[in-house]
């Protein structure tokens, strides 16, 4: 491929039309680091970096991933000799981690690539579907509020909603939910809240029905995981202890969770994702596509992730209006009954709002391959 002759960094920040309430943080505002990667003939591939600005979900944060972006990955990849997206992950294999920040340059370059070769980027890994089934997170405080949001999500058909759950909420939140939905498609989302002191406590968790239970122990943790599984009927869906193709494998021998959630961004970008997904396929575990409250971008490059066949759980897929009053790609992505279109044209296959992204620009950068 041609390889970029420039690389900017921008952060961008806008406000969350509502506040994202997990029992570890409440976001209002979102900032992330978008990545343009330009080539000689003038396209860009663009990607998206969704740490958080503090290390409440990862270790990862803006300030983080901005440094290793601009003082390690971008000038190896501007240095290193590498002929297809294929190979940076072997080009910054020297850099331990710091998964966020490969993963939106990552982006950025094989979108650069698949509108080299005028193709949709889904297409390039095998990506089948013509439509993703979309589901929605619902995070707040509040019962009522929980209930009001599901009513207006149903109105758009989302196939699965997510609830964010503690000891402290969940069997009231779950409890009031099922008596007013008794089959709506329903999974929880611990985010790490329980340890194995809990387990009679979350064995009443399973009169709810649940599709899963997502990521209940130790952020890090497999091995605890595997023994809690044996005690529960609900499937346990392990997400921010499975970093790496080797943390899916590990997980996968252990037996720690029926189904596994793939983000992008965490494990590292497409190649990572896509090799645990093959992974999955055949020891036949069901994936599903996680999302990080993203701008457009990232959900364009998530929309093509979650068109390979094995992702058989509708992800985190929802419409741009859930978060934003604009979101920085057009057309907005919208929901329709319960699934969004995967698009056809080159590279992500929606095109990027750049006066809008410049306007909501905080700090900007340019990098040029003097290699």
């Amino acid at each position: 491929m041609k390889k970029p002759v420039s690389i900017t960094l921008r952060i961008i920040e806008a406000p969350l039309k509502s506040p994202f309430q997990t029992h570890l943080e409440t976001v209002t505002k979102r900032e992330v680091i978008v990545v343009e990667a330009r080539n000689a003939d003038g396209l860009v591939g663009y990607g998206e970096a969704v740490p958080f600005s503090s290390p409440w979900y990862t270790e990862e944060t803006l300030q983080t991933v901005f440094h290793l972006l601009e003082d390690f990955l971008i000038p190896l990849t501007f240095q290193q000799e590498w002929k297809h997206p294929s190979e940076l992950p072997y080009v910054w294999s020297g850099i331990r981690r710091n998964r966020m920040a490969k993963s939106a340059l990552e982006q950025a370059i094989w979108d650069l690539y698949a509108k080299q070769q005028d193709v949709y980027i889904g297409k390039l890994f095998g990506g089948e579907r013509t439509e993703v089934a979309a589901g929605v997170v619902i995070a707040t405080s509040s019962v009522d509020e929980a209930l009001r949001q599901i009513e207006e999500f149903e109105q758009d058909g989302y196939q699965r909603y997510k609830v964010k759950i503690s000891p402290r909420n969940d069997i009231t939140l779950l409890s009031t939910i099922r008596a007013a939905y008794p089959t709506l498609p329903l999974m929880a989302d611990a985010n790490s809240a329980y340890s194995l002191n809990d387990i009679k406590h979350l064995q009443k968790l399973d009169q709810f029905m649940l599709q899963m239970i997502e990521q209940p122990l130790g952020h890090d943790d497999i091995v605890e995981h595997s023994f809690l599984q044996k005690q529960l009927k609900t499937p346990i869906c392990l997400d921010e202890s499975i970093c790496s193709f080797h943390d899916a494998k590990s997980a996968l021998l252990l037996g720690s969770g029926k189904i596994l959630n793939i983000k992008m961004a965490r494990v590292g970008g497409w190649t990572e994702a896509v090799n645990i997904h093959h992974l999955c396929v055949e020891a036949s575990i069901p994936v599903w596509c996680g999302g990080m409250i993203e701008f457009g971008i990232s959900r364009a490059h998530n929309i093509a992730l979650a068109s390979l066949s094995g992702f058989t759980i509708p992800g985190d897929l929802s419409s741009s209006s859930k978060y934003w009053e604009q979101d920085i790609i057009e057309p907005e992505l919208q929901v329709v009954n319960g699934k969004i279109t995967v698009p056809k044209s080159a590279g992500i296959g929606f095109t990027v709002r750049q006066a809008y992204v410049e306007s909501i620009t905080t700090y900007k950068q340019l990098y040029v391959n003097k290699v």
